[in-house]
């Protein structure tokens, strides 16, 4: 049996994919993968996604510059999530989001609203051409 086979796609052919940095543990990002994206990551060792709005494969970092290393591919316990362990390549400190900051995962809720607690490392502007 190919180990993609293993992997529950949802009905669109996708599977969700956390992107975890190597070391930090931060969680930086969450995105999806089509099988072709997994099987390309899986062979290049870098983070391959699909973008659903572009409905094509997306390299991370082909355009900003911002790649994501991968050191290990993991498959949660209902083989429908994927994990990958990663170190955020382009910036130091790693940029993951189009927002210019570490983590996607910059809002943080309090007293019923949400606030950006991370800052903006780099202008979204001078990353995105």
């Amino acid at each position: 049996m190919n180990w993609l086979d293993e992997v529950k796609w949802d009905a669109q052919g996708l599977v969700p994919v956390i992107a975890q940095e190597q070391g930090s543990n931060d969680v930086l990002m969450f995105a999806w993968m089509n099988r072709e994206a997994l099987q390309k990551t899986a062979e290049l060792g870098r983070a391959v996604y699909f973008s659903r709005s572009r409905n094509k494969l997306w390299f991370k970092g082909e355009e900003s510059g911002h790649v994501q290393t991968v050191h290990d591919i993991r498959l949660d316990c209902d083989n429908d999530v994927v994990l990958l362990k990663v170190t955020q390549q382009g910036h130091a400190p790693g940029i993951a989001c189009h927002t210019g900051r570490h983590s996607c995962f910059f809002q943080q809720y309090d007293q019923g609203r949400w606030s950006p607690v991370d800052p903006v490392l780099k202008d979204p502007e001078s990353i995105y051409k």
